[in-house]
């Protein structure tokens, strides 16, 4: 006598595998993608051409070719080009970051720091200043990225009960609750020391700049571990969208594709929190502006993400250049001020919900 099996639905089949491909929306998507890589261009060049010494595109084109003076070749090899290159990681990292939480939780509020990344990374870097007086950004970034990975470590055994892996409702509670734990000890730890409380203080606020070029090559290998991460995750992520069981049903392993899309999480924030500080609103509104050109496929979803985060986070510095002159604004409050109305405005008008 044999067992019957049960059989897939062709519709969840369907959905898991992605929305069906129509002319609207390949064209839709095709001219999403040209609008991106022109605002991506257009960032790219804003970035490395406005500051407090104004450089022209042929000045700058100049400078990379060949020479186009001191001072030029100096503000373009050693300050600008790495401030621009730093911020298309970072922002990307982010934004396949963001898409991958509001993916794995379910929770379209979603954003890294519901890990416990961005606090990990907090303390671990407020425990290197107190204890060890490291003080140089390269040294903290470091010390930020073992913080996060620990503080990721930490909400999967947290969240995980029974000895399987965690649910969506179990790793945002688990996130929480190590967000608390580790922003309490950050508090603690800077209202008592003073000199700490400095060092700390501009690493916090989420900034590109100041940042030591030779963090570029050291951030690279575990970012394109991350993508690559991510980008695997995607077809996994459209099944666990129909829920645990129906992903199982489709044949994805369910524990597995949690964790390694808890990984490529780890791996973005945690190193673009160490080398940059905590920037909020990237993760948090990059996937919801990207669902609106690719729709909920996520093996669409995430690519777009990261060219979006990209952009979004190179134009944020671009105008914290421009708006308090001679001085600037921070990356991380110019999107905190950018961010915080658009996401209402978003709520308000019911988006999130058609997303």
């Amino acid at each position: 006598m044999t067992t019957p099996t049960t059989a897939t639905p062709p519709a969840a089949a369907a959905v898991a595998a992605g929305p069906p491909e129509t002319g609207a929306r390949r064209r839709r998507r095709a001219v999403g993608l040209l609008v991106l890589l022109a605002a991506l261009a257009a960032a790219v060049v804003a970035s490395v051409t406005v500051g407090t010494n104004p450089l022209s595109p042929g000045t700058v084109w100049q400078a990379l070719t060949s020479t186009a003076g001191p001072e030029a070749d100096v503000i373009v090899h050693e300050i600008r080009l790495p401030r621009t290159l730093l911020g298309l990681l970072a922002g990307a990292a982010l934004g396949l970051a963001g898409t991958l939480m509001q993916g794995h939780t379910r929770n379209p509020l979603g954003d890294p720091g519901l890990l416990g990344v961005t606090h990990g990374a907090a303390l671990a870097v407020v425990l290197c200043i107190a204890l060890l007086g490291v003080t140089d950004l390269l040294g903290l970034a470091w010390f930020g990225f073992a913080g996060a990975a620990l503080a990721a470590v930490a909400v999967y055994l947290v969240g995980s009960t029974r000895g399987r892996g965690p649910t969506p409702l179990s790793l945002a509670l688990a996130g929480t609750a190590v967000s608390w734990l580790t922003y309490s000890l950050v508090s603690a730890i800077v209202l008592m020391d003073q000199q700490t409380m400095e060092s700390f203080r501009f690493w916090r606020v989420g900034s590109l700049v100041g940042r030591d070029p030779a963090i570029l090559p050291q951030m690279l290998p575990f970012l394109l571990v991350g993508v690559v991460l991510a980008l695997a995750n995607g077809p996994a992520l459209n099944a666990l969208a129909l829920g645990d069981d129906v992903a199982r049903s489709l044949g994805h392993r369910v524990g597995r594709a949690r964790v390694v899309g808890l990984l490529a999480i780890t791996l973005l924030t945690g190193v673009t929190v160490g080398a940059c500080g905590p920037i909020a609103f990237v993760g948090l509104i990059v996937p919801h502006l990207a669902r609106g050109i690719t729709g909920a496929d996520y093996r669409w979803l995430l690519p777009y993400s990261a060219l979006l985060g990209a952009a979004l986070l190179v134009a944020a510095d671009v105008i914290g250049r421009v708006v308090a002159p001679p001085g600037e604004l921070q990356v991380g409050i110019v999107l905190a001020i950018i961010g915080a109305p658009f996401f209402i405005a978003l709520v308000r008008r019911r988006r999130l919900v058609r997303l």
